[in-house]
């Protein structure tokens, strides 16, 4: 994989207008009705990692992917949830982080195709997400989950769900730069938001009315950051300041140490959004990090990866 320097992403992402759906109402109402005409793909990319497999069967209508070791046992899972607004499918990216992951924590990891906008919905996909986990804790013993940005809204409000309706504390739960309060009204924002050249509020408030359906903003299965985090398992949380959702994320930090929830924060100073996710020295060294907090939730839960 080629490494870029941090120092250019961002002016390559204000080149590519990759703000385009989030800065305009009008753009993202625009997209959601250009991704309904016009699904995009969901399959893996044609060279993964050489380490893995990759195998897929269908729940609920929706494909469910899993990416394992070819060699040896592996230990337990990972339920990942990826980002994209609610409205953009899985990308390299994600498969990529998959399957280091799955190799280098010698571990299964299950990647979910959920329904986006304007299909799906935050409740319905929580409880999607929440049977997959319990599935594979009944499967392979344990489970962690994790996501980035839309994906990191489902897999917290996930956890609370498990939390309350089933008593299931998850070994450990990966967030890259999540989605945490949809009302968009943390007054830093607009302190952040002219140096982030990717999201902002008038478009992630047009997303967010969709993919709330017909919960409250400030219902934690929308929302999770309004939801009670006492009882959780580990957090570890990326956040980069030129993000717009990093005022959130510290509010988590804060949240958490008040709970008695033990979370790791790791802050990207002058990173953009979901930059564990980047092919930079930065993402490099936060992709290390998350492989090791996998690998050590294993270790206490099970035998040693």
């Amino acid at each position: 994989m080629v490494t870029l320097p941090s120092g250019i992403v961002a002016p390559a992402l204000r080149i590519a207008h990759a703000n385009r759906i989030f800065v305009s109402a009008d753009e993202a109402r625009r997209h959601v009705r250009a991704r309904e005409l016009r699904p995009a793909s969901y399959a893996p990319p044609g060279r993964l990692h050489p380490d893995v497999r990759v195998d897929v069967e269908h729940r609920d209508g929706w494909p469910v992917y899993t990416v394992a070791p070819r060699v040896g046992t592996p230990v337990g899972s990972l339920v990942y949830v990826h980002g994209g607004g609610w409205v953009n499918e899985i990308v390299s990216q994600h498969w990529n982080l998959a399957a280091q992951i799955a190799a280098e924590a010698n571990t299964t990891v299950t990647l979910p195709i959920y329904p986006l906008i304007p299909f799906g919905t935050a409740a319905d996909t929580a409880a999607f997400v929440v049977d997959l986990v319990r599935r594979n804790i009944d499967r392979f013993g344990s489970a962690s989950i994790g996501g980035d940005s839309a994906g990191g809204q489902i897999s917290l409000s996930a956890g609370l769900a498990l939390r309350d309706d089933h008593d299931i504390t998850l070994a450990q739960t990966i967030l890259i730069s999540p989605a945490l309060d949809l009302t968009w009204s943390n007054p830093e924002i607009p302190r952040v938001q002219p140096s982030d050249p990717w999201l902002a509020t008038p478009g992630g408030k047009v997303l967010a009315e969709y993919w709330r359906g017909e919960r409250d903003l400030l219902d934690p299965v929308v929302s999770p950051l309004y939801g009670d985090l006492a009882g959780l398992g580990p957090i570890t949380l990326f956040s980069g300041t030129r993000d717009v959702l990093n005022p959130d994320a510290r509010l988590l930090v804060e949240k958490a140490a008040g709970a008695g929830v033990e979370l790791d924060y790791h802050e990207g100073v002058g990173q953009v959004h979901v930059f564990p996710l980047l092919p930079t020295a930065v993402g490099r060294d936060a992709r290390a990090i998350i492989v090791a907090r996998i690998r050590n939730a294993l270790r206490a839960s099970g035998p040693a990866a």
